[in-house]
């Protein structure tokens, strides 16, 4: 039996590579749009595609006549684009999120308690109630909560709701009881427990004081961990997004995504970045990098952990925040252990992507950069810094100089746009959420959303990029509008550039021939239709080398 899937599988290599039995596709009847060898948008009304390799064969006009024996399929005048790159997400917790209560909307800290309450009603067997999204600045006091309104809607359960950016949470007392926190606690390193005049804790847990809680939280189970992921990819797959940058996985996620792998089960690309804090990291980099040939599980780089989030005042700046003096944020790894885990990451050949939000975190890891690369390995080792939000101007210049990649996520604009100016002050908002001062000198932008941070749409970064506005168009003409993206340098971001961050730029992001044909068709067209209206665009169909893998109801 094994003898024979053998003999099979060497036959259909065989005709897979033979172009005289080769398979072809060709969409027609598009407003197609791809790019060339130099980033340039390239238009076409046909693509080709070799339905057995699930690569590109060509694109153009009356391709027809090339491919006579080709199976049709008709665009119906619809837009193709590359499959979209979200080059900064968390699968496994955007599965996790479409299964809690989802506070991303709550305009109050009653409401959010109201919402929960009700959650917690429709879910009688858990054993902790759990949730995400709050953003304590869109409330009317703009303060922090509390367990107090908690207490009295969940009584009898542990809650845990984790901040919008993933860098702060609220329990109530059953909560901080079972994880042993209290008057007396001692604030870890990276991390704060906020407290009431008396030292008693408030509910809220900051950075790595989070981790005194989660780690009472029971884990998911292997089937529990592979149908968030499932219920992740579906999501995904009907925005558009072809492949992902998962930004920091542990060792249960890796064998999860390994599993699904080897089962063929993965529909859409990972680039996998192994997570920094994960005891297994040691024994990961001297296993060495995973080059997968068909590009469905690539693990070369890592996910290190510089400072916290803007939001909840644990970005690391080089001042003050103008809204709390006395506080300048949370360096989430120590200088000298991040120097170390950033040089282990490097001498074993692996790409490191550093989390920098404030203007001292990003300086700290371009001066790592600067020691630990050689000048003539930068251009191949593209090595990163996720988000880069605040940068000291004076420090932009040096990402082109020492060839690092920001790896930037547009929503983050338009969501902390009210919030930015109150913690930064006017002057450091001149390098801050800088994307046309990064593309100007040169550098390639790795766009991404940050889910569940962010919504996963990807055609809402795309029309933040370009307009610098919410989705009511606020504020009129764009926020720090002198960094607007034109469409074209914004697509890059999500498609040819962030599969560059990726080491898979002749792989994926451009539809050129020979590259995997992973394409998506729309409702409109975000390249020529009006700014105002990209985040609206919906996705009909979306293929993943050259299969079609969702199809909008």
């Amino acid at each position: 039996m094994l003898w024979s899937r053998i003999q099979k599988a060497m036959l259909c290599t065989l005709v897979c590579s033979s172009p005289a039995l080769a398979a072809p596709v060709i969409v027609d009847n598009i407003k197609g749009y791809g790019f060339d060898e130099n980033r340039q948008l390239v238009e076409f009304s046909s693509l080709a595609f070799d339905d057995e390799s699930g690569k590109v064969l060509a694109r153009g006009s009356n391709l027809a006549a090339s491919y006579p024996n080709a199976q049709k399929i008709n665009g119906q005048g619809k837009t193709l684009l590359p499959g979209l790159i979200d080059g900064h997400g968390h699968v496994l917790g955007l599965g996790q999120n479409l299964s809690q209560v989802d506070l991303r909307q709550s305009s109050s800290e009653a409401q959010a308690v109201a919402q929960v309450a009700a959650f917690a009603k429709t879910q009688p067997q858990a054993q902790w109630i759990l949730g995400r999204g709050w953003n304590q600045v869109l409330w009317p006091t703009q303060q922090f909560p509390t367990t107090q309104l908690l207490d009295e809607a969940v009584k009898d359960k542990p809650v845990w709701l984790t901040r919008v950016d993933g860098h702060a949470g609220w329990a109530n007392s059953k909560a901080l009881a079972l994880a042993g926190i209290s008057k007396d606690s001692i604030d870890p390193p990276g991390g704060q427990i906020q407290r009431d005049a008396n030292g008693n804790p408030t509910g809220v847990l900051i950075d790595n004081a989070m981790l005194l809680l989660e780690k009472q939280i029971p884990q998911q189970n292997d089937a529990e961990r592979e149908a968030a992921l499932k219920a992740a990819f579906d999501h995904l797959l009907s925005l558009g997004i072809t492949s992902v940058h998962d930004a920091g996985i542990d060792a249960a996620n890796l064998l999860a995504y390994q599993k699904l792998a080897g089962e063929k089960q993965l529909p859409l690309r990972i680039y996998a970045m192994l997570s920094a804090t994960d005891p297994k990291l040691e024994s990961w980099l001297k296993a060495g990098p995973i080059d997968d040939e068909q590009d469905y599980l690539d693990v070369k780089s890592v996910k290190i952990y510089g400072d916290g989030a803007l939001g909840s005042r644990g970005a690391a700046l080089l001042a003050d925040y103008s809204d709390k003096k006395g506080e300048k944020g949370l360096l989430l790894t120590q200088p000298d252990k991040l120097t170390a885990v950033m040089k282990l990451t490097i001498d074993a050949g692996f790409q490191a992507n550093v989390h920098a939000i404030g203007d001292y975190a990003n300086q700290l890891v371009l001066d790592r950069f600067e020691l630990l690369t050689k000048p003539e390995q930068r251009e191949t080792q593209r090595h990163r810094i996720e988000h880069a939000q605040i940068v000291a101007p004076k420090d932009i210049p040096r990402f082109a100089a020492l060839q690092v990649l920001p790896s930037m996520q547009p929503t983050h604009a338009t969501s902390d746009k009210n919030m930015a100016g109150d913690r930064l002050g006017v002057a450091r908002l001149r390098g801050a959420y800088a994307w046309r001062s990064f593309v100007d000198q040169g550098s390639r932008i790795v766009g991404g959303s940050d889910f569940p941070v962010e919504l996963a749409n990807p055609f809402h970064g795309l029309h933040a990029a370009v307009t610098r506005q919410d989705q009511q168009n606020q504020p009129p003409g764009g926020w720090l509008p002198e960094q607007k993206l034109n469409i074209t340098e914004a697509l890059r971001s999500f498609t040819v550039d962030a599969a560059y961050g990726a080491y898979q730029e002749k792989a994926m992001g451009s539809l050129q021939p020979g590259m995997w044909a992973d394409f998506i068709l729309l409702d409109r067209d975000p390249v020529k239709g009006p700014a105002e209206h990209i985040w609206q665009s919906q996705v009909q169909q979306t293929y993943v080398a050259g299969k079609l893998l969702y199809q909008r109801p």
